[in-house]
């Protein structure tokens, strides 16, 4: 898969900034990037008048300008009135027929340390199409992507997402990194000390050489929790890739704990594959498909 049509959440602060940086990464050359900015509706009180949306939609058209030249980037931009960011960011997406989502975090509190808030929260959790999710600070930093990280089990959702990785890596002409994590059974958890040991030995063993058997990648394989160990590994990588389980009505992506830590832990970018991304994957490479846009003029 490679992102041609990406949809950047710009919020006039630094997540946008580093959602913008991001996005010009995994935005493939002559691809369209659009600046878009979510304004609570048209009606956010009772007896509010319609002279409301106006301003609003004047002020995001400004901010939108300021992103744009700021970033120095050629790119339409979009505006919309929703009850939150989260559900905005996906009608725009839907609307526009977008790949990818790439979006900013915060930082508070501890050094290195990302904590995602509630608006990027609600724009990961039913998400129609693939996530990216941009460190805080990243605008700031050299962007070289020189190791691509894929976690790893297996499941088709993990076949997916070695798949883009791969494709990611080769457009960057980048190493190429698969992870997996191994846990023992909860009924193991308490037996043993000596059996629990030489049972962890072995399935991290086996979890490397699962691993080292794929054509191509550097192996890596630890014992832990997921979310806690692929966020260990994410120091190590300059894009992690990963794919998540869908539940609920029509494909809607309902991210599961190891995606949602992850976009609060992970030290590089986070790359979430949802079922919708992994469908159009699939659709793209049974037949010719066109390219959804081609660069053109800033739009305003």
């Amino acid at each position: 898969m490679q992102f041609k049509n990406v949809v950047v959440g710009v919020d006039g602060a630094e997540g946008g900034r580093d959602a913008i940086a991001l996005a010009r990464v995994l935005c493939v050359p002559g691809g369209q990037l659009t600046l878009a900015y979510v304004y609570l509706g048209e009606t956010p009180w009772p007896g509010s008048s319609g002279s409301y949306d106006l301003v609003e939609r004047e002020r995001s058209q400004d901010l939108l300008k300021q992103a744009r030249e700021e970033a120095g980037v050629a790119a339409q931009l979009r505006w919309h009135g929703a009850p939150s960011p989260g559900r905005g960011l996906h009608e725009l997406v839907e609307t526009l027929g977008a790949d990818l989502l790439v979006i900013g975090s915060s930082r508070r509190g501890l050094i290195g340390r990302v904590l995602t808030g509630d608006d990027t929260r609600a724009a990961l959790n039913g998400a129609p199409c693939a996530v990216a999710v941009a460190p805080a600070g990243y605008a700031r930093q050299t962007v070289v992507m020189r190791e691509i990280g894929v976690g790893y089990d297996g499941s088709p959702e993990s076949e997916h997402a070695l798949g883009v990785a791969r494709d990611i890596a080769a457009q960057h002409h980048a190493k190429l990194s698969a992870f997996e994590a191994v846990s023992l059974p909860s009924y193991l958890v308490s037996g043993p000390v000596e059996y629990r040991e030489d049972m962890i030995e072995e399935m991290v063993d086996s979890a490397k050489e699962r691993v080292a058997a794929i054509q191509g990648v550097e192996p890596h394989a630890a014992y832990g929790l997921p979310a806690v160990e692929l966020a260990l590994f994410s120091a190590s990588v300059d894009l992690l890739v990963i794919g998540s389980r869908s539940y609920g009505p029509l494909g809607r992506l309902v991210h599961g704990s190891t995606a949602q830590q992850l976009a609060t832990r992970a030290s590089c970018p986070l790359l979430v594959l949802t079922r919708a991304a992994r469908k159009a994957d699939a659709s793209l490479a049974s037949e010719d498909a066109p390219e959804l846009h081609t660069a053109g003029a800033p739009a305003s």
